[in-house]
């Protein structure tokens, strides 16, 4: 089961070929606690969701297997969020997105390993590619359950990369939304102000597929006659932070979309926005401690010292006059970014720094990820190629805000012609 696509599945069981609770079984055999994706998974709930799914008939979403971070509510799993403060704790409704998936007739497998409140304290996941090497962070479980196996569609959120980089880093197709396209109701609030819900497969047809049961429309089909796209290289003002090989992928993909005939141009962000990354850490780190005053204030044992005397401590240090001018720059920062399209259809990017770090202390740096999330800029990171360590590579590619459907043909266009 682990190379069939949802879409396929989909059609397989519409087909009567293939029974939700066959898919199911064939995953639930291919989970391996090696790479330690899952924080809560009871088979048996699994298969009972599968055998409903199979007695009832239609939903876009038909029997099809979902995994879920574990910071998004669930009324029937627990919702750990990676903390002793909510061990064992089951939430008294669905965040809107597993109802809506529930409501396309989904399979929710279980609940997918993150790091603390999504933020940085990381879980026991590893890279599917190579054990030793983180699978990022914060969506490491739903990144990982994906690269391995376990299931074809999961949930991530970003606040500073948290989809884009470990679906990079795992080797799958990652995808950020417009900033509040999907409803947040129901997740675990960090950053009002750039929190998105986003979503992992292997393919930009699942994500497609996905997507419009997250937003109850019907699917809107990737336009593979799309035409050649104009591409701005965006290297953004972090561009020394790249390592070696993702500089030379960057220039090197650029150079061959530009051979299969893509206008390709050098786009840069105007003076006043080359210190925008210190912005967004000014936002995330003034609402988070905010957002965080219950578990700071009411169970500062149980929280751990790595947020507790990093993020929060950081946060605490933001006057509310600072904050108040990264809002407004970011604001001014929107509309920038929205003016560049006016040349180009689609910005190349990296998705990280580079290829995974080594240890699961660190879940790597989301540097090339935070510029875009507080832009509100639909992102979509594609597999591409390996680096030097033989871990995965991957390229983002950044779209016009509420340009999603267009952004998501484009990239396939692109991946049609990365190899």
């Amino acid at each position: 089961m682990k190379d069939i696509t949802a879409v396929e599945a989909v059609a397989a069981i519409e087909a009567g070929t293939l029974t939700s609770e066959k898919l199911v079984r064939g995953y639930l055999n291919r989970i391996a606690q090696r790479v330690k994706a899952w924080a809560h998974l009871d088979p048996d709930q699994a298969l009972s969701q599968a055998k409903a799914a199979d007695a009832t008939s239609g939903g876009l979403l038909r029997g099809i297997p979902v995994g879920v971070k574990d910071i998004i509510d669930t009324y029937d799993m627990p919702t750990g969020h990676n903390s002793p403060i909510f061990e064992g704790k089951v939430p008294f409704g669905d965040a809107a997105c597993v109802a809506l998936c529930r409501t396309a007739n989904a399979v929710i497998m279980g609940k997918t390993v993150t790091t603390e409140f999504a933020n940085r304290h990381a879980g026991a996941t590893t890279n599917p590619h190579d054990s030793e090497y983180s699978p990022g962070g914060s969506s490491s479980g739903s990144a990982a359950a994906v690269a391995d196996g376990h299931v074809p569609l999961a949930f991530g959120t970003q606040t500073g990369g948290s989809v884009i980089r470990p679906a990079a880093y795992c080797g799958v197709v990652g995808y950020k939304p417009t900033f509040g396209d999907f409803s947040r109701v129901g997740i675990k609030m960090q950053c009002h102000s750039v929190d998105t819900l986003g979503l992992m497969a292997r393919t930009l047809d699942d994500i497609a597929l996905f997507r419009a049961a997250v937003l109850k429309l019907p699917p809107v089909r990737i336009d593979r006659e799309i035409g050649r796209p104009r591409i701005g290289i965006c290297r953004s003002p972090v561009w020394d932070k790249a390592e070696p090989e993702t500089k030379a992928l960057i220039e090197e993909t650029a150079t061959r979309l530009s051979d299969k005939g893509a206008s390709v141009i050098d786009v840069a962000f105007a003076a006043a926005f080359a210190d925008i990354i210190d912005d967004h850490a000014a936002i995330t780190g003034f609402e988070s401690v905010r957002n965080y005053a219950d578990e700071r204030l009411r169970n500062p044992d149980k929280v751990s010292d790595e947020l507790m005397n990093g993020p929060m401590k950081r946060g605490l240090a933001v006057s509310f006059d600072r904050y108040v001018a990264a809002q407004r720059k970011a604001t001014a920062f929107k509309a920038h970014v929205d003016s560049l399209f006016e040349k180009v259809d689609l910005l190349l990017t990296p998705s990280a720094p580079g290829e995974a770090p080594k240890g699961l202390a660190s879940t790597g740096d989301p540097v090339f990820n935070s510029i875009w999330t507080l832009a509100g800029t639909p992102c979509v990171t594609l597999p591409a190629g390996t680096g030097p360590r033989g871990l995965p590579l991957g390229v983002q590619l950044v779209g016009l805000r509420h340009a999603d459907d267009r952004l998501l043909s484009l990239a396939a266009w692109v991946a049609a012609h990365l190899n």
